[in-house]
């Protein structure tokens, strides 16, 4: 498809979806960032969405300054996924059992464990730098210093809202119905906690003081307060992605104990709410990516749907007018609670029909209808990858 170049602002935002078809909330954000005095550019995905500060599905490029809310409060959020041996044969008529199982083995929702996880308990599950890891939670920001019996406790757990654990099957090509297994996860309480904090703090600086929106204040690299948001951005960021390998080798193990020689291929990970160090156009840039993946050439990466439509493997095309980035699933087109209004239980239970899954009030704002049509937005970014997989979900566990 190509970008369209949004109009009306300083730095170039390029648009990979009809920029009139934005809705104006998000529209007036992307406005509102490109005139900021430290942006190099913005790409916009076509799952793009109104978000705090900054819209759901922008890459900006800043130099020398990095603005927490272009990141998120859940910071490091992102995608795990492995190919099984197993096929859709392998697997039982009744699929209920397996989500009890898996409902059991990882807490979701606000659930934490009664015990931190162990590694050396875990089978699978690498075992090096935890203990540096968690020595590091001290240096943090002394204001979460409490919470790390929670950080504990809570690492390997699931969440709630748009979190989910799946079971998929892979639809065509020669692999049609081999099983994979697939998680959505990020930096739980302890994320938004960090990310809270360093927001409040940035909106005092007296360089954010005219800003066209308080919530896209910036840190300026060379002072004390960018240096403590980047010291714990980077600890978040590592903490959702062992958060997430937890869960999937529990996931794994759990699939193992179930059924007969089962064997993985290797696991595909990445983040889609996050900071990265980046040089575009001989120019080094702070990337931050709110609903976004990383899509360099030959990079892999998860892009899902909604809990009844199926989620693609894909593999990026280097787009540098893009800032090599993708997006990170289908996006919502409307709100939670306009989701609960428009929508019932029975529209629940038609629109995942074939998934196990729940069907209650509960998760009515996660319903498919919600969300934009994910064959859509893939066809919208096909300079930015290509598809390796197309799977569609059995087995839907959600917080």
């Amino acid at each position: 498809m190509g970008y369209e170049v949004l109009a009306g602002t300083r730095a170039p935002v390029r648009v990979w979806t009809d920029p009139y078809g934005i809705e104006e909330q998000a529209a007036r954000q992307l406005r509102n960032i490109g005139v900021l005095p430290w942006v190099q550019g913005v790409a916009v995905m076509p799952d793009v969405h109104f978000g705090k500060g900054a819209t759901v599905g922008s890459v900006i490029a800043m130099r020398q300054a990095l603005s927490p809310a272009a990141v998120g409060v859940d910071i490091g959020c992102g995608m795990s996924a492995v190919r099984t041996s197993l096929t859709a044969d392998d697997l039982p008529d009744d699929l209920a059992g397996l989500r009890r199982a898996i409902e059991d083995a990882i807490p979701v929702g606000f659930a934490q464990r009664d015990d931190p996880v162990d590694p050396r308990r875990v089978r699978g599950l690498e075992q090096r730098g935890w203990i540096d890891f968690w020595q590091r939670f001290a240096d943090l920001d002394r204001r979460v210093a409490q919470l790390e019996t929670r950080a504990r406790r809570q690492l390997g757990t699931l969440g709630g809202g748009n979190h989910f654990i799946e079971v998929c099957l892979e639809s065509g090509g020669t692999d049609d119905g081999r099983v994979w297994l697939m998680l959505h996860s990020g930096s739980r309480n302890i994320g938004k906690e960090l990310a809270e904090r360093h927001m409040a703090v940035a909106r005092r600086l007296p360089h954010n003081a005219d800003l066209p929106d308080r919530d896209l204040a910036v840190f300026l690299s060379g002072t004390p307060e960018m240096d403590a948001y980047r010291r714990d951005l980077w600890w978040a960021q590592e903490y959702a992605r062992r958060n997430r390998a937890v869960m999937l080798a529990v996931l794994m193990n759990l699939v193992r104990d179930r059924f007969e020689q089962v064997s993985y291929d290797e696991p595909i990970s990445c983040h889609h709410n996050y900071v990265a160090e980046e040089r575009y156009d001989g120019v080094d840039v702070l990337v931050t990516r709110k609903g976004a993946i990383r899509a360099g050439a030959g990079d892999l990466g998860i892009i899902p749907g909604s809990m009844g439509t199926g989620s693609y493997i894909v593999r990026g095309r280097g787009n540098e007018a893009a800032y090599c980035s993708a997006s990170h699933g289908a996006g919502r087109r409307m709100s939670r609670a306009q989701a609960k209004r428009t929508y019932t239980t029975d529209d629940l239970a038609a629109q995942t029909s074939g998934v196990e899954c729940r069907k209650d009030a509960g998760v009515v704002d996660e319903i498919p209808g919600a969300y934009k049509d994910i064959t859509e937005v893939m066809a919208q970014q096909e300079d930015l990858v290509e598809v390796v997989a197309h799977l569609k979900q059995v087995v839907c566990v959600k917080g």
